[in-house]
C-alpha cells in the first residue's frame, strides 16, 4: 500500500506516467540462471542481487516496447 501511495503523490509531481512492476519471481529467475552457469556458491550471493535487477529491468524493456508495437 506504501508504494501505491508513492505512487499517488509522484503523480502529482509529474505529467510522466507511472507503471508498477512486480518482481517477487526475479531473485528466483537470476538463481536458477546462476545455478545453470554452475556459478559458486560465493559468487551468486556477490552477483545475485544485480543478476535479479538485470531481470527486472529487461522484463520493464520488453514490456515497453510490446507496448510501443500496440500503439
Amino acid at each position: 500500500q506504501s508504494t501505491r501511495a508513492f505512487a499517488r503523490n509522484f503523480a502529482q509531481l509529474t505529467d510522466l506516467p507511472i507503471g508498477f512492476w512486480d518482481e517477487r519471481l526475479s531473485t528466483v529467475a537470476a538463481e536458477r540462471a546462476l545455478l545453470e552457469a554452475d556459478t559458486s556458491r560465493k559468487r551468486r550471493a556477490e552477483v545475485i542481487d544485480h543478476v535479479a535487477a538485470s531481470y527486472i529491468l529487461q522484463g520493464a524493456l520488453d514490456r515497453l516496447r510490446h507496448i510501443g508495437r500496440s500503439l
